[in-house]
């Protein structure tokens, strides 16, 4: 039920269809967001190499970016911009508050929209399309696995009744943090142990989307006491591209 809750929260797919799914299993759903990513990752990874049978790479990993934009909703594209304009335009805790509520996006968030996809339309022309449809596939479900430590770092910037979708994530309880970290790593460590896709040297790279995400924490705890549904998304994004920006630079001395 939690895993069609997740599905459903952090998808626009209509697994709501299935059956009816009760409004407290919304608020465990953090823990299970990496086994979305694999869904959202995997799309997105086959949506890039089937556009790539076609188009140039540049143009196919627009596809899929767009693809995951579909899936989501823009879900967590929303949640950056929001961020972009709260922490850049705001001058006191209750002000940032306000200003990532309103549904109207300011020059903050288009100029970090701007600048954020800018960044990923970089890849593929650095990155072999074979190497960035792995980094893919273990970034979504890393990257969500960071941004859900938020959590349990911080508490929730606001009451349940002032939040956007009226839900109060719980905080992960020492099974439900080991299923995440799990389902976090286990796309990446496939890749790297068994099937020997990438390098073991990897790893090092991973440490990037975990320090972007503790540092996220400690501006979100300066600036706003905690975190919000948009800080999440935020971190999620933020911390993936940190990941494939880590690649990028390192790719070089992988060929």
């Amino acid at each position: 039920m939690r895993l069609l809750a997740a599905l459903t929260f952090f998808t626009r797919l209509p697994f709501w269809r299935i059956r009816e799914i009760p409004a407290d299993a919304f608020k465990r759903v953090v823990p299970l967001w990496p086994l979305v990513g694999w869904l959202t990752g995997g799309l997105m990874a086959l949506a890039f190499w089937l556009a790539s049978q076609i188009l140039p790479l540049t143009a196919a990993w627009i596809v899929a970016l767009l693809v995951r934009l579909l899936l989501t909703g823009a879900l967590h594209e929303d949640g950056l911009a929001d961020f972009f304009d709260g922490f850049g335009g705001g001058t006191s805790r209750e002000r940032r508050l306000a200003i990532m509520k309103d549904s109207h996006i300011g020059t903050y968030g288009v100029i970090g929209l701007i600048v954020y996809f800018a960044l990923m339309l970089q890849l593929p022309g650095v990155i072999s399309r074979d190497t960035l449809i792995l980094l893919v596939l273990c970034g979504d479900p890393f990257a969500k696995c960071c941004a859900a430590q938020l959590i349990n770092l911080l508490p929730y910037a606001r009451t349940e009744s002032e939040a956007k979708n009226k839900t109060v994530y719980d905080r992960m309880r020492w099974h439900e943090a080991l299923i995440c970290v799990a389902a976090g790593l286990v796309p990446a460590c496939v890749m790297i142990f068994a099937l020997h896709w990438l390098p073991v040297a990897f790893c090092w790279l991973m440490l990037a989307p975990v320090a972007v995400m503790f540092l996220l924490a400690l501006l979100m705890r300066r600036k706003i006491a905690g975190y919000t549904g948009d800080c999440c998304g935020a971190t999620f994004l933020l911390c993936e591209l940190s990941l494939y920006l880590a690649a990028l630079i390192a790719f070089p001395f992988w060929a």
